[in-house]
């Protein structure tokens, strides 16, 4: 199920929506918001349509 909180997220503060990741990724996705904002959203909505994909697959 999509939680429209974290995608709300994911546009105003790329780094706040994937606080349930490991520390590196969210420090990569916190320095690509650094550097230019866009790069950072990209990064979170594709690691947030990534954790989608994977809850959706059967587990074998």
């Amino acid at each position: 199920m999509i939680d429209i909180r974290k995608w709300i997220l994911a546009v105003i503060c790329p780094p706040a929506a994937i606080l349930d990741r490991e520390v590196g990724t969210i420090m990569l996705v916190g320095l690509l918001t650094a550097l230019f904002w866009v790069p950072g959203v990209v990064a979170a909505l594709f690691l947030l349509i990534q954790q989608q994909i994977q809850r959706r697959q059967p587990q074998v």
